[in-house]
């Protein structure tokens, strides 16, 4: 139908083109005016009888083509003009190709896009993937200790990372962390981001928003080990890290103040800390955040927490936690790999209900007070000096004084990996003193999401 539309459009564009011709005097001189109508009427005709025959030889070839091959036809015969100037109540001469005597062959069926190919798998398949990655934490210890036993060298934990975004909603996050001789869920919470009122929820197991270390796990933490008064007050390496809900909100402050609240509820086993001994032997944490931009270069970051929870002497005896912690950053914008400061610390009081030693038919409540402060800077790219300073009673004695101080030193190989040095000191009541020299190697493989703020 494409080459019958190219003909009628040929026509209708030659014969005004030929009538305007023949008028404009090319008709001889001695014909009269009706003489030269007839003839130009009668050399239209002929020319469109001629056409016509064309288009009837045409649709004919086209028939018996299509019904060759059973399929419509990718080729037409072309039409070809001849290059010979037009005459007067003359068309220009058409030709056609001489038909094949061998059939064309069938055109191939039309090819589905393919999908570009990386590693062995799809592009689009690997969009579904999470990031994974896998941490190592390699520790070692030379040095006595009377009270915290460190082996020479371990792996002390390998940490495999399981995160991806679900859909526009909800995001997933999976930590197993792989002992040298256990393995366990560290972390492993779903978390909607999409609630009405601004609200972001999370279920699962997680560690509780109680202060700063809580939060952190091992690897992110700028020691080999941990502040004493989280071995004594707050549960030690594993802290306050269970499984239940978790309700946050950023709040309205004024002056630029950053603030926001969180509300959790645990089902109530963390370590040693605490323990349920019923269904209604929930726990429960509050947390209230505060942050501020001082200048482009420094901040300031203020918390505020609660914790309470049933304790290992039974359904009747609680544990109340409190925490403040501060944390002042001055990290230059145009220097930020080569030069940073950061000062930390946080003041924790605890109160333990236990039996009483006197009459143990009595609950009595011991309380315990520590803190620590820590101090570090970065000299350059690659190097990292640091500072800590501890202190902290015992939970179940308060009037036991754990004292300490250690100096940390950072190189950092590449953004995957550090190699740090610590030196510590520590007096126990009543143990003496140790001096330990402790080191690490951190290693990380793939894409490892941030951890909070």
């Amino acid at each position: 139908m494409k080459k019958f539309s190219i003909l009628l459009v040929f026509i209708f564009l030659t014969v005004p083109a030929i009538a305007q011709k023949q008028s404009s005097g090319d008709t001889p001189p001695e014909a009269t005016p009706s003489q030269a109508a007839d003839s130009r009427v009668a050399a239209l005709e002929e020319q469109v009888r001629l056409l016509a025959e064309q288009i009837a030889q045409l649709r004919s070839e086209l028939s018996t083509m299509r019904d060759a091959r059973s399929v419509p036809s990718s080729r037409e015969p072309k039409i070809l003009l001849t290059s010979s100037p037009v005459q007067p109540g003359i068309l220009p001469a058409v030709s056609l190709p001489a038909p094949s005597s061998s059939p064309e062959p069938p055109p191939s069926p039309p090819q589905a896009p393919q999908t570009q190919v990386y590693g062995g798998a799809t592009s689009n398949a690997k969009l579904l993937n999470p990031d994974i990655s896998m941490i190592g934490n390699f520790i070692g210890a030379a040095g006595p200790n009377p009270v915290v036993q460190t082996p020479s060298m371990e792996l002390h934990e390998s940490e495999l990372g399981i995160q991806a975004i679900i859909d526009p909603y909800a995001r997933g996050d999976f930590f197993l962390s792989f002992g040298e001789t256990n393995v366990s869920v560290e972390e492993g919470y779903i978390t909607f981001t999409a609630l009405p009122a601004g609200l972001i929820l999370k279920a699962g197991k997680m560690r509780a928003a109680f202060g700063k270390v809580n939060l952190m796990h091992a690897h992110v933490l700028p020691w080999v080990d941990e502040p004493i008064v989280t071995n004594n007050l707050v549960g030690g390496e594993e802290g306050i890290d269970d499984a239940g809900f978790s309700l946050s909100r950023i709040l309205p402050a004024p002056k630029n103040w950053f603030l926001e609240g969180t509300a959790q509820v645990y089902r109530g086993d963390s370590s040693d800390l605490f323990r349920a001994t019923t269904n209604k032997d929930v726990a429960v944490v509050g947390n209230l955040r505060a942050y501020k931009d001082l200048t482009e270069s420094t901040n300031l970051d203020l918390g505020f927490s609660y914790a309470r929870g049933h304790n290992f002497n039974g359904a009747n005896f609680l544990t109340n936690l409190y925490d403040a912690s501060a944390t002042f950053r001055w990290k230059p914008l145009r220097r930020a790999i080569y030069k940073s400061f950061l000062f930390r610390t946080e003041l924790i009081w605890s109160a333990i209900d236990q039996p009483s030693a006197t009459l143990p038919s009595l609950i009595e409540t011991e309380r315990a007070f520590g803190t620590y402060a820590d101090a570090e800077y970065r000299l350059n790219r690659r190097w990292t000096v640091g500072g800590r300073f501890d202190r902290s009673g015992r939970a179940t004695n308060g009037s036991l004084i754990d004292n300490g101080f250690s100096a940390i030193l950072t190189y950092w190989p590449s953004e995957f990996s550090q190699i740090r040095g610590q030196y510590r000191f520590t007096d126990y009541a009543q143990a003496g003193n140790a001096n330990q020299l402790l080191f690490q190697f951190l290693f990380v493989l793939g894409a490892h999401g941030a951890h909070p703020f």
